[in-house]
Parts: C-alpha cells; sequence; structure tokens
C-alpha cells in the first residue's frame, strides 16, 4: 500500500482552474505529482476593421515568443526564462511564474489571416487581426411554387 500526500485546497485549485480558464497560473499534473504552470492572461476586442487580442507577457522576450495562425486558430505560444540568482542573494518568497505558455484562439471566418501582425510593447502582445470585406446582400424575394 503506497501513502498518497493529502493536499487540502487541491480540489479547490482544480475546481478554480476550471472555473477561471483564463486564470494567470494554475495546478497541473505533471507524472506522480503536480507542478504549477502558468498561461498569460489575454483580453479580446473588436472595432470596425479588425480583431484585436492582447496578452499580458510581463519579462517575456518579445525574441521568446511565436505567433501562429492555421486553421483559424491563433497560437500564442513561449517562454518566460528564470533570471539568474545572485550568489549573494536570498530569496525569502518567490512568486513569479517560469516556463513554456501557449494560449489558442479561434477567430470568426471573415479574419483576414494574410494581413495579421503583432507588436510587443510594455510587457504587453497586442495581435491585430483584420477583417475582411464582408459582401452584405440585399434582400430578395422568394416566390413559393
Amino acid at each position: 500500500m503506497s501513502l498518497i500526500r493529502w493536499e487540502p485546497f487541491g480540489d479547490v485549485d482544480t475546481l478554480f482552474s476550471q472555473l477561471m480558464p483564463g486564470s494567470f497560473a494554475r495546478l497541473a499534473p505533471a507524472g506522480n505529482g503536480r507542478k504549477l504552470d502558468w498561461s498569460p492572461s489575454a483580453d479580446i476586442s473588436e472595432t470596425d476593421k479588425e480583431y484585436v487580442i492582447r496578452a499580458e507577457l510581463p519579462a517575456v522576450k518579445k525574441e521568446d515568443v511565436q505567433v501562429t495562425y492555421d486553421e483559424g486558430v491563433i497560437t500564442i505560444k513561449g517562454e518566460r526564462k528564470q533570471q539568474k540568482d545572485e550568489k549573494n542573494e536570498k530569496f525569502h518568497r518567490v512568486e513569479s511564474f517560469y516556463g513554456s505558455f501557449e494560449r489558442n484562439f479561434s477567430l470568426p471566418e471573415n479574419a483576414n489571416a494574410d494581413a495579421i501582425r503583432c507588436e510587443s510593447k510594455d510587457g504587453i502582445l497586442t495581435v491585430h487581426i483584420p477583417k475582411t470585406e464582408s459582401v452584405k446582400q440585399k434582400p430578395k424575394q422568394i416566390t413559393v411554387q
């Protein structure tokens, strides 16, 4: 018989992760234990001309971020690397999250994939997805036979 370590708040963390899928950090299964996994929060907005995704990526270099588009899905993935520790520095608490992340966003049919552009400034990655011109059809009377 093997002993299993009891984590009294483990179920609460799992429930919170399911209710708040865009939360910044979550516990994820990793082998025989659990590790802290993180996912950047993102805001999605729309104007008359484009869709905009703003992902919070503090302390992530733009060289460490990859944005791809494939079959109607934008994927933002990358890695936040932990800074080298100073030999004379002693940490009492670390609340920052490090490691790889990936977020996927489905796009509507009127997204112009050929004109997507990204910019990174002040820890915010902004993805601009222009809309295609949709042809509005005039109402047409159809006779019943």
